[in-house]
Protein backbone atom coordinates (compact mmCIF):
# COMPACT_ATOMS: atom_id res chain seq x y z
CA UNK A 1 0.00 0.00 0.00
CA UNK A 2 1.50 3.51 -0.80
CA UNK A 3 1.12 6.44 1.24
CA UNK A 4 -1.84 8.01 -1.35
CA UNK A 5 -3.60 4.58 -1.10
CA UNK A 6 -3.39 4.94 2.60
CA UNK A 7 -4.56 8.95 2.82
CA UNK A 8 -7.73 7.85 0.52
CA UNK A 9 -9.07 4.96 2.58
CA UNK A 10 -11.59 5.03 5.43
CA UNK A 11 -10.28 4.74 9.08
CA UNK A 12 -12.82 1.27 9.65
CA UNK A 13 -11.42 -0.17 6.25
CA UNK A 14 -8.13 0.63 6.80
CA UNK A 15 -8.47 -1.22 9.91
CA UNK A 16 -9.65 -4.00 8.30
CA UNK A 17 -7.18 -4.63 6.47
CA UNK A 18 -4.09 -3.72 7.99
CA UNK A 19 -3.45 -7.36 9.20
CA UNK A 20 -2.90 -8.44 5.24
CA UNK A 21 -0.91 -5.47 4.40
CA UNK A 22 2.78 -6.25 4.12
CA UNK A 23 4.49 -3.54 2.48
CA UNK A 24 3.82 0.03 2.44
CA UNK A 25 5.72 2.73 0.17
CA UNK A 26 6.27 6.39 -0.23
CA UNK A 27 4.56 6.96 3.19
CA UNK A 28 4.64 10.33 5.58
CA UNK A 29 5.17 10.37 9.68
CA UNK A 30 1.50 10.79 9.85
CA UNK A 31 0.67 7.20 7.74
CA UNK A 32 3.30 5.62 10.00
CA UNK A 33 1.77 6.53 13.08
CA UNK A 34 -1.14 5.76 11.80
CA UNK A 35 -0.03 2.43 10.80
CA UNK A 36 0.88 1.77 14.04
CA UNK A 37 -1.78 2.95 15.88
CA UNK A 38 -4.67 0.36 13.61
CA UNK A 39 -2.05 -2.41 14.36
CA UNK A 40 -2.28 -1.46 18.44
CA UNK A 41 -6.08 -1.10 17.96
CA UNK A 42 -6.43 -4.65 17.09
CA UNK A 43 -4.57 -6.25 20.03
CA UNK A 44 -0.58 -6.61 18.55
CA UNK A 45 2.28 -5.52 20.27
CA UNK A 46 4.14 -3.43 18.10
CA UNK A 47 7.79 -2.45 17.01
CA UNK A 48 8.54 0.05 15.12
CA UNK A 49 12.32 0.54 13.49
CA UNK A 50 13.62 3.73 12.26
CA UNK A 51 17.00 6.08 11.57
CA UNK A 52 15.69 9.22 10.18
CA UNK A 53 13.47 12.45 12.48
CA UNK A 54 10.43 11.81 10.56
CA UNK A 55 10.08 8.58 12.01
CA UNK A 56 10.31 9.54 15.65
CA UNK A 57 6.18 9.81 15.88
CA UNK A 58 5.77 6.21 15.26
CA UNK A 59 9.08 5.29 17.07
CA UNK A 60 7.08 7.00 20.18
CA UNK A 61 3.64 5.68 19.75
CA UNK A 62 4.51 1.62 19.09
CA UNK A 63 4.97 -0.49 22.12
CA UNK A 64 8.91 -0.10 21.42
CA UNK A 65 10.82 1.88 19.54
CA UNK A 66 13.83 0.67 17.93
CA UNK A 67 16.38 3.37 16.53
CA UNK A 68 19.22 2.98 14.32
CA UNK A 69 22.65 3.44 16.54
CA UNK A 70 25.45 4.22 13.70
CA UNK A 71 23.42 5.70 11.12
CA UNK A 72 19.83 7.24 13.06
CA UNK A 73 19.72 10.92 14.10
CA UNK A 74 19.72 12.34 17.67
CA UNK A 75 15.90 12.71 17.35
CA UNK A 76 15.28 9.20 16.59
CA UNK A 77 17.96 7.69 19.03
CA UNK A 78 16.00 10.02 22.05
CA UNK A 79 12.19 9.22 20.85
CA UNK A 80 13.55 5.05 21.13
CA UNK A 81 13.23 2.87 23.48
CA UNK A 82 16.64 0.46 22.23
CA UNK A 83 18.98 1.31 19.84
CA UNK A 84 21.02 -0.86 17.70
CA UNK A 85 24.26 -0.16 18.38
CA UNK A 86 25.51 -2.29 14.79
CA UNK A 87 22.23 -1.12 12.84
CA UNK A 88 21.83 -5.25 12.17
CA UNK A 89 18.30 -6.60 12.83
CA UNK A 90 19.45 -9.66 13.75
CA UNK A 91 20.58 -7.99 17.61
CA UNK A 92 16.51 -7.23 17.70
CA UNK A 93 15.92 -11.26 17.84
CA UNK A 94 18.68 -11.96 19.90
CA UNK A 95 17.76 -9.01 22.68
CA UNK A 96 14.14 -10.27 22.42
CA UNK A 97 15.81 -13.89 23.01
CA UNK A 98 17.45 -12.17 26.14
CA UNK A 99 14.99 -10.53 27.50
CA UNK A 100 12.59 -13.54 27.33
CA UNK A 101 14.87 -15.73 28.86
CA UNK A 102 15.53 -13.07 31.44
CA UNK A 103 12.27 -12.41 32.03
CA UNK A 104 11.41 -16.88 32.31
CA UNK A 105 14.11 -17.18 34.75
CA UNK A 106 12.87 -14.71 37.31
CA UNK A 107 9.83 -16.18 37.24
CA UNK A 108 10.86 -19.87 37.93
CA UNK A 109 12.94 -18.78 40.70
CA UNK A 110 9.86 -17.06 42.34
CA UNK A 111 7.62 -19.86 41.62
CA UNK A 112 9.98 -22.41 43.30
CA UNK A 113 10.66 -20.05 46.80
CA UNK A 114 7.69 -19.36 46.99
CA UNK A 115 6.04 -22.24 46.58
CA UNK A 116 8.74 -23.59 48.99
CA UNK A 117 7.49 -21.26 51.83
CA UNK A 118 3.96 -22.50 51.28
CA UNK A 119 4.89 -25.86 52.23
CA UNK A 120 6.71 -24.98 54.65
CA UNK A 121 4.02 -22.91 56.49
CA UNK A 122 1.06 -25.04 55.64
CA UNK A 123 3.29 -27.77 57.47
CA UNK A 124 4.09 -26.12 60.78
CA UNK A 125 0.44 -24.78 60.83
CA UNK A 126 -1.26 -27.77 59.61
CA UNK A 127 0.95 -29.77 62.86
CA UNK A 128 -0.25 -26.70 65.07
CA UNK A 129 -4.12 -26.43 64.08
CA UNK A 130 -4.11 -30.20 64.89
CA UNK A 131 -2.47 -30.05 68.20
CA UNK A 132 1.00 -32.34 67.39
CA UNK A 133 4.40 -31.68 67.99
CA UNK A 134 6.23 -29.11 65.66
CA UNK A 135 7.35 -31.85 62.63
CA UNK A 136 10.63 -29.45 62.32
CA UNK A 137 13.39 -28.05 64.86
CA UNK A 138 14.37 -24.49 64.01
CA UNK A 139 17.65 -25.31 62.65
CA UNK A 140 15.81 -27.85 60.23
CA UNK A 141 13.58 -25.27 58.91
CA UNK A 142 16.68 -22.70 58.43
CA UNK A 143 18.63 -25.37 56.86
CA UNK A 144 15.62 -25.60 54.54
CA UNK A 145 15.23 -21.98 53.68
CA UNK A 146 18.89 -21.27 53.48
CA UNK A 147 20.93 -24.10 51.80
CA UNK A 148 18.45 -26.30 50.52
CA UNK A 149 16.34 -23.36 48.65
CA UNK A 150 18.93 -21.35 48.18
CA UNK A 151 21.03 -23.35 45.07
CA UNK A 152 18.22 -24.68 43.61
CA UNK A 153 16.87 -21.50 43.15
CA UNK A 154 19.93 -19.55 42.44
CA UNK A 155 20.63 -22.31 39.21
CA UNK A 156 16.94 -22.01 37.96
CA UNK A 157 18.70 -18.36 37.65
CA UNK A 158 20.64 -19.45 35.20
CA UNK A 159 18.34 -22.03 34.08
CA UNK A 160 18.96 -22.63 29.34
CA UNK A 161 15.89 -21.08 27.26
CA UNK A 162 13.20 -23.33 26.84
CA UNK A 163 12.96 -24.47 22.76
CA UNK A 164 9.75 -22.80 22.47
CA UNK A 165 10.60 -19.82 23.50
CA UNK A 166 10.68 -17.24 20.37
CA UNK A 167 7.70 -19.11 19.10
CA UNK A 168 5.43 -17.95 21.85
CA UNK A 169 2.98 -15.23 21.20
CA UNK A 170 4.70 -11.35 22.89
CA UNK A 171 3.66 -11.25 26.58
CA UNK A 172 0.92 -8.48 27.42
CA UNK A 173 3.03 -5.67 29.17
CA UNK A 174 -0.03 -5.25 31.19
CA UNK A 175 0.54 -8.79 32.72
CA UNK A 176 2.94 -9.44 35.28
CA UNK A 177 4.80 -12.61 36.54
CA UNK A 178 1.69 -13.79 39.01
CA UNK A 179 -0.35 -14.43 36.24
CA UNK A 180 -3.33 -17.23 36.90
CA UNK A 181 -1.03 -20.58 35.77
CA UNK A 182 1.69 -19.04 37.66
CA UNK A 183 -0.25 -18.90 40.85
CA UNK A 184 -1.94 -21.79 40.42
CA UNK A 185 1.30 -23.71 40.35
CA UNK A 186 2.94 -21.83 43.19
CA UNK A 187 -0.27 -23.24 45.64
CA UNK A 188 -0.29 -25.98 44.07
CA UNK A 189 2.88 -27.11 44.74
CA UNK A 190 3.18 -25.31 48.26
CA UNK A 191 -0.30 -27.00 49.76
CA UNK A 192 0.35 -30.36 48.53
CA UNK A 193 4.32 -30.54 49.48
CA UNK A 194 2.22 -28.97 53.51
CA UNK A 195 0.10 -32.07 52.74
CA UNK A 196 1.80 -35.25 51.98
CA UNK A 197 4.64 -33.68 54.65
CA UNK A 198 2.21 -33.26 57.28
CA UNK A 199 0.62 -37.04 56.64
CA UNK A 200 4.10 -38.60 56.68
CA UNK A 201 4.82 -36.99 59.88
CA UNK A 202 1.49 -38.16 61.84
CA UNK A 203 1.98 -41.62 59.69
CA UNK A 204 5.90 -41.70 61.34
CA UNK A 205 4.47 -40.73 64.69
CA UNK A 206 1.26 -43.89 64.61
CA UNK A 207 4.09 -46.22 63.49
CA UNK A 208 5.89 -46.31 66.92
CA UNK A 209 8.69 -43.88 66.00
CA UNK A 210 9.66 -41.00 68.62
CA UNK A 211 8.75 -37.69 68.04
CA UNK A 212 12.32 -36.58 67.18
CA UNK A 213 12.69 -39.97 64.56
CA UNK A 214 9.50 -38.59 63.27
CA UNK A 215 10.87 -35.05 62.29
CA UNK A 216 14.11 -36.08 60.93
CA UNK A 217 11.66 -38.92 58.36
CA UNK A 218 9.89 -35.63 57.85
CA UNK A 219 12.78 -32.99 57.41
CA UNK A 220 14.28 -35.55 54.69
CA UNK A 221 10.90 -35.88 52.80
CA UNK A 222 10.67 -31.78 52.58
CA UNK A 223 14.18 -31.92 51.26
CA UNK A 224 13.57 -34.00 48.32
CA UNK A 225 10.37 -32.74 47.78
CA UNK A 226 11.91 -29.41 47.25
CA UNK A 227 14.25 -31.03 44.56
CA UNK A 228 11.08 -32.71 42.53
CA UNK A 229 9.92 -29.15 42.50
CA UNK A 230 12.78 -27.25 41.72
CA UNK A 231 12.59 -29.37 38.82
CA UNK A 232 8.96 -29.18 37.82
CA UNK A 233 9.28 -25.18 38.08
CA UNK A 234 11.96 -25.32 34.86
CA UNK A 235 8.58 -24.37 33.04
CA UNK A 236 5.40 -23.06 33.94
CA UNK A 237 3.86 -24.77 30.34
CA UNK A 238 5.44 -27.93 29.05
CA UNK A 239 6.35 -30.88 31.23
CA UNK A 240 9.21 -32.27 33.36
CA UNK A 241 9.98 -34.55 30.77
CA UNK A 242 10.89 -32.12 28.28
CA UNK A 243 15.07 -31.85 28.68
CA UNK A 244 14.36 -32.54 32.30
CA UNK A 245 18.34 -32.17 32.69
CA UNK A 246 19.33 -29.43 30.62
CA UNK A 247 20.48 -27.16 33.04
CA UNK A 248 23.36 -28.20 34.87
CA UNK A 249 23.73 -25.88 37.17
CA UNK A 250 20.65 -27.33 39.12
CA UNK A 251 21.82 -30.94 38.17
CA UNK A 252 25.12 -30.02 40.81
CA UNK A 253 22.97 -28.10 43.68
CA UNK A 254 20.99 -31.03 43.81
CA UNK A 255 23.79 -33.56 43.90
CA UNK A 256 25.50 -31.29 45.89
CA UNK A 257 22.19 -31.18 48.38
CA UNK A 258 22.05 -34.75 48.69
CA UNK A 259 25.61 -35.21 49.86
CA UNK A 260 24.84 -32.80 52.27
CA UNK A 261 21.94 -34.36 53.60
CA UNK A 262 23.62 -37.74 53.90
CA UNK A 263 25.95 -36.04 56.22
CA UNK A 264 23.29 -34.30 58.56
CA UNK A 265 21.69 -37.92 58.31
CA UNK A 266 24.53 -40.03 59.27
CA UNK A 267 27.23 -38.09 60.85
CA UNK A 268 27.39 -38.28 64.90
CA UNK A 269 28.61 -35.06 65.24
CA UNK A 270 26.15 -33.48 62.85
CA UNK A 271 23.02 -35.40 64.29
CA UNK A 272 22.97 -33.92 67.74
CA UNK A 273 22.54 -30.10 65.94
CA UNK A 274 19.99 -31.30 63.11
CA UNK A 275 17.56 -33.70 65.73
CA UNK A 276 18.14 -35.87 62.92
CA UNK A 277 18.43 -39.78 63.06
CA UNK A 278 20.15 -42.54 60.46
CA UNK A 279 17.43 -43.58 57.94
CA UNK A 280 16.95 -47.21 56.98
CA UNK A 281 17.04 -47.74 53.40
CA UNK A 282 13.16 -48.66 53.60
CA UNK A 283 13.05 -45.26 55.60
CA UNK A 284 14.60 -43.48 52.26
CA UNK A 285 12.10 -45.75 50.11
CA UNK A 286 8.96 -43.89 51.92
CA UNK A 287 10.45 -40.19 51.83
CA UNK A 288 11.44 -40.45 47.66
CA UNK A 289 8.01 -41.92 47.27
CA UNK A 290 6.42 -39.06 48.94
CA UNK A 291 8.37 -36.58 47.71
CA UNK A 292 7.71 -37.64 43.94
CA UNK A 293 3.75 -37.17 44.30
CA UNK A 294 4.44 -33.13 43.68
CA UNK A 295 5.42 -34.65 40.40
CA UNK A 296 2.20 -35.50 38.79
CA UNK A 297 0.29 -32.86 40.93
CA UNK A 298 2.54 -29.98 38.94
CA UNK A 299 2.18 -31.71 35.75
CA UNK A 300 -1.52 -31.53 36.24
CA UNK A 301 -2.07 -28.32 36.28
CA UNK A 302 0.76 -27.79 34.07
CA UNK A 303 -1.51 -29.70 31.10
CA UNK A 304 -4.87 -27.37 32.62
CA UNK A 305 -2.88 -24.41 31.49
CA UNK A 306 -1.76 -26.25 28.27
CA UNK A 307 -5.56 -27.00 27.51
CA UNK A 308 -6.49 -23.18 27.97
CA UNK A 309 -8.02 -23.79 31.04
CA UNK A 310 -6.31 -21.42 33.70
CA UNK A 311 -5.92 -18.81 31.21
CA UNK A 312 -6.91 -15.34 31.68
CA UNK A 313 -9.93 -13.61 31.23
CA UNK A 314 -10.17 -11.58 27.64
Amino acid sequence: MTGAQLEAISEPDFDAQVPEIDVYARVSPVHKLRVVSALQKRGHIVAMTGDGVNDAPALKKADIGIAMGITGTDVTKEAAAMILTDDNFASIVAAVEEGRGIFANIKKYLMYLLSSNIGEIALMAGATLLGMPLPLTAVQILYVNLATDGLPALALAVDPPESDLMQRKPRDPRTGIFTRPVIALITAGGLWSGIVNLGIFVWALNSGRTTEQAMSLTFVSLVLIQFFKAYNFRSDTNSVLKRPFANKWLNWAVLWELALLALIVYLPFLQEPFGTFPMSSRDWIIALAVAFTVSPVLEAVKWMERRGWLRQPE
